[in-house]
């Protein structure tokens, strides 16, 4: 069975940056798990990073988001703590202009994954986007997110985004908010 895990905008700027959160670090461990056990199955790891330009508060999101975050080659677009460490050579890091990525659904569609599991940050914004972007392209594949390895700045979105993804059939696991 053809596996993957995507490690979403797990961030410099989302954890301790520009736009991190309290608890957004606690995150760390249990996704170095995730890649590990997902490793250890042979499995394939794709990282997503959040990628703006110095322009940002000139385009769409920087007019509704007013705070500089994730620019190119900077801290804060960096990949956080034990998490960085885990990129391999020859791991895909995809950096993303918007909240859901095109290209990652083009990856996910040419190996034609059946179960897809995704980690990361902001579950509300670019965790939602992606998952489902993903069951678009893959509408058979087994898409799951780990509500113990994503979280937002705003507990109610939080609740709201994994209600979301459950109502487009995407399974939601280890939720404590219920």
């Amino acid at each position: 069975m053809k596996e993957l895990l995507v490690v979403i905008d797990y961030q410099n700027d989302f954890v301790n940056g520009a736009l991190g959160f309290e608890g957004a670090e606690k995150l760390d461990g249990p996704i170095v798990e995730k890649i590990r056990e997902y490793r250890r199955r042979g499995a394939d790891v794709i990282f997503t990073r959040d990628t703006h330009r110095e322009n940002y508060l000139e385009t769409q999101e920087g007019r509704r988001l007013p705070v500089v975050h994730c620019i190119e080659g900077g801290h804060g677009h960096k990949i956080f703590g034990e998490t960085a460490k885990q990129v391999q050579p020859g791991d895909m890091i995809i950096d993303k202009p918007s909240f859901g990525s095109m290209e990652l659904a083009k990856a996910a569609m040419e190996k034609n994954y059946e179960k897809i599991e995704l980690v990361g940050l902001v579950s509300n914004i670019c965790v939602l986007t992606n998952a489902a972007v993903l069951k678009t392209a893959l509408p058979e594949a087994e898409i799951t997110v780990d509500a113990a390895c994503t979280a937002s700045f705003d507990p109610k979105a939080n609740t709201e985004a994994l209600d979301s993804m459950e109502s487009i059939q995407i399974n939601v696991i280890n939720r404590k908010d219920k």
